[in-house]
């Protein structure tokens, strides 16, 4: 139990080794009703490129919520995004065989010296800039199967691919333009300077690949999810556990672009004090993460935390800003509503549901399918619905979208308020959509 003081705001500019641990110290506590102001170091393809990092990102040190407790719920408020990076990095990848001994995010291998989770230095530009410490060998153990570099305009708007000669440039001072934090060990991913599309022009809207809760184990960060979390199963590093195991992640590891400035994301508590974390912002990202990757940038994140006790959830369930809702998710107008009650007028009854957007319950598994599964278990458990009756709200009044490939959707529809104060969900989600 944290017996320190709770703050009314945490600052937060310090990482995890890439391990998220509910044994390991924690900041804070934050006060219920408090802030977190996090300078967030970037996701993927730094940590990638960094071997002595064990998880594939490198995420804030979590921060205890006082009060909270196993079996509670918190509400984070993201108040705001803001990317400090001038430039990044980022592509599809492939794994170098030979470089780790079973999963090239969690025990990278130098191939030469056997070294498991070696350090590294940066020699030059390029694909073979990473280097092992100990004995000079080329060392990342993933490679770019096509990449890009792409710089960003003053205000962090638009983003431009760029030409070999620019990208190798930006490279020789990667830190300084990839802004990352002072306490980051990570490699600038720019030091690759990949070069394979040159031109393209892309809207930013930022928002946070990784945000949540602790888990009630040791895990991987990016692992701390049910796709990721498969390469855990029967694994021989100190990480591998059984498939029941995996229901103690808390799905902290998303990448669905709508956690965005605006939104909430409640979370669910399964380690004393929830242990709050968060980290790979992307300045853009389509549907899906098709390409396993985007644009990882450092950046400065705002998050207001209430406690919720007593609201017990298996995963997390966002609260998207209204306008990144489903068209038939959004709340209805007194007009529609005024014409609905018309129909049932029209035959014979006097009433009809009055619902709030309930968006979007988080589900994640092996693949696509196991994930819609999981979250239409995880919808119809809170709200004390069948899952049939869940896939026709669902369907009429929602959708079912997806997050992340391999396994990461979200399972978005209109419920009746009525079950949303059985859950204890109807005032956040009647306060954020003014209703």
């Amino acid at each position: 139990m944290k017996n320190e003081e709770a703050k009314q705001i945490v600052y937060v500019n310090t990482f995890t080794d890439g391990i998220l641990d509910p044994e390991k110290a924690m900041l804070g506590p934050v006060k219920d009703g408090g802030y977190i102001i996090a300078n967030t170091a970037p996701g993927c393809w730094g940590p990638m490129i960094t071997p002595s990092l064990q998880g594939g990102h490198e995420v804030t040190q979590p921060v205890y919520v006082e009060g909270a407790e196993v079996g509670d719920a918190v509400a984070i408020h993201i108040s705001s995004i803001q990317v400090t990076s001038m430039v990044t990095a980022s592509g599809n990848d492939r794994v170098v065989e030979g470089h780790s001994v079973s999963d090239p995010f969690v025990d990278g291998k130098c191939p030469e010296c056997g070294t498991v989770n070696p350090n590294t230095t940066i020699t030059d530009v390029g694909e073979n800039a990473v280097r092992c410490s100990n004995c000079g060998a080329v060392v990342t153990p993933f490679k770019f199967t096509s990449g890009y570099t792409i710089a960003f305009d003053d205000d962090k708007t638009i983003g431009v691919t760029l030409p070999k000669d620019a990208a190798e440039e930006l490279g020789k001072e990667g830190h300084r333009n990839m802004c990352t934090p002072e306490h980051s060990v990570q490699h600038p991913i720019v030091s690759i300077a990949p070069h394979d599309i040159v031109g393209m022009v892309a809207r930013t809207r930022p928002f946070l690949g990784q945000i949540g809760t602790t888990p009630a184990r040791a895990m991987p960060d990016s692992h701390n999810a049910g796709d990721f979390g498969q390469f855990l199963l029967d694994a021989p590093h100190d990480y591998g556990i059984k498939k029941e195991q995996l229901k103690e992640r808390t799905d902290g590891h998303m990448d669905i672009n709508r956690v965005r400035e605006g939104a909430i994301l409640i979370c669910p508590v399964k380690t004393e004090g929830g242990g709050i974390y968060l980290g790979d912002m992307h300045a853009m990202q389509g549907n899906g993460e098709i390409a396993g990757h985007t644009t990882d940038v450092s950046g400065i994140a705002t998050l207001k935390v209430d406690l919720l006790k007593g609201i017990k959830i298996e995963g997390p369930i966002l609260l998207p800003v209204e306008e990144d809702l489903p068209y038939n998710a959004k709340p209805l107008s007194e007009h529609e509503k005024s014409e609905a009650l018309k129909v049932a007028k029209a035959h014979g009854f006097e009433e009809i549901e009055d619902t709030a957007p309930i968006s979007s319950f988080i589900g994640t598994g092996a693949d696509l399918n196991e994930a819609t599964d999981n979250g239409l278990e995880r919808a119809a458990s809170i709200l004390g619905m069948s899952v049939p009756e869940v896939m026709n709200r669902a369907t009429i009044t929602g959708s079912v979208d997806i997050g992340r490939n391999p396994g990461v959707v979200t399972v978005t529809f209109l419920a009746p308020v009525s079950t949303l104060k059985e859950t204890g969900l109807d005032e956040i989600a009647i306060k954020h959509y003014h209703l």
